[in-house]
């Protein structure tokens, strides 16, 4: 379950979810579970949620992070904070959310949830070393294998219908598209999920695990000791591709499946592959495409996505997305011709 009270998310009071979201509430809430805070305060770069780091009295600065009101319900975060309890306890290197004396991982402060986290630092991952690429391979591999033991509940599930079908249903009943783009955005978006539904069944039937969701290189920390986790904010039920196929980023089609050999030369180490599932990478990134449409979208109100998203609702945006979306429907008619 995805976004669980989309139609509270719509209202006036989510138009500027964080908007009583002053340092001094910040710091309020993070004493109310038991520390003392300096007075220190740094935004992080996010914008689903708020995220800060937070001077703490004689001992090192914690990670806080603000949920975004309205996104998830209470259950769908603890499953989060679950996942990355299980994770950790198996030796995989994920930062986890910090269990206080309340001992929960989830707190709330007046209108706000929040968790804590210990800092961790790191630097960006190497898309085109090969080392990395075959350990960030055993790594997602070890994970799959604890995502594959239990269900997620109250989280979303990867589909064409959530991260295709409900997204484009939401940019064209709230009139994001352009009227003079309408009629030929609407033809290509629907004869793409079309698509996209007969790949799914060409590939047959898929085993659905926990994933992280969204694995792109900016959720991933390298160090000496090599990758860790740092957000599971979109771990779903999916394909276990969808945390592969973001790390592939070559130029031609034959890199890119290099690369994904790479990969998966270290996952099979921890967990087995279905081949059949990389016929679904287009798919999933032109799902992909749409979902990240729509979740600007849904946000447009709230005052720092058109302060940093400042393309995003223009014609020439609507036009490139067409001709972007346009490419798609020809890589996914070629994908089935494979």
């Amino acid at each position: 379950m995805s976004d669980v009270n989309e139609k509270d998310a719509d209202s006036h009071t989510s138009r500027q979810p964080y908007a009583q979201l002053s340092p001094d509430l910040i710091l309020d809430a993070i004493e109310s579970v038991g520390f003392h805070c300096t007075g220190s305060l740094f935004a992080l770069n996010s914008y689903e949620n708020r995220v800060y780091q937070v001077g703490i009295e004689d001992s090192a600065p914690l990670i806080a992070k603000f949920y975004r009101p309205y996104r998830w319900s209470d259950a769908a975060i603890l499953e989060e904070h679950q996942f990355s309890a299980e994770l950790f306890a198996q030796e995989i290197p994920v930062v986890a959310p910090l269990t206080l004396i309340t001992h929960t991982t989830l707190h709330h402060y007046r209108d706000f949830r929040f968790a804590l986290f210990p800092r961790q630092g790191g630097r960006t991952l190497e898309l085109d070393n090969i080392e990395h690429l075959e350990w960030m391979g055993r790594f997602i591999g070890r994970l799959h294998a604890v995502g594959a033991c239990n269900p997620f509940q109250h989280r979303l599930r990867l589909d064409t219908q959530s991260y295709g079908y409900q997204p484009y249903q939401f940019l064209i009943e709230h009139d994001f598209i352009p009227d003079e783009l309408k009629h030929n955005f609407c033809y290509v978006i629907e004869a793409i999920l079309q698509k996209i539904e007969n790949c799914f069944q060409q590939v047959g039937p898929l085993e659905y695990i926990r994933l992280h969701g969204d694995c792109h290189p900016g959720n991933i920390l390298w160090n000496p000791a090599g990758p860790q986790i740092v957000d599971l904010d979109d771990c779903l039920m999916g394909p276990a591709i969808q945390d592969l196929w973001m790390l592939v980023t070559g130029d031609s089609r034959q890199e890119r499946l290099a690369q994904l050999d790479h990969i998966l030369r270290g996952y099979l180490e921890f967990y087995d592959f279905n081949f059949r599932e990389r016929y679904l990478i287009e798919a999933l990134r032109t799902l992909r495409m749409i979902h990240y449409a729509a979740w600007l979208a849904k946000r447009w109100e709230d005052p720092a996505f058109p302060l940093n998203f400042p393309w995003f609702n223009t014609p020439r945006y609507w036009q490139n997305q067409l001709e972007h979306f346009n490419e798609q429907l020809i890589l996914l008619e070629e994908a089935q011709d494979q």
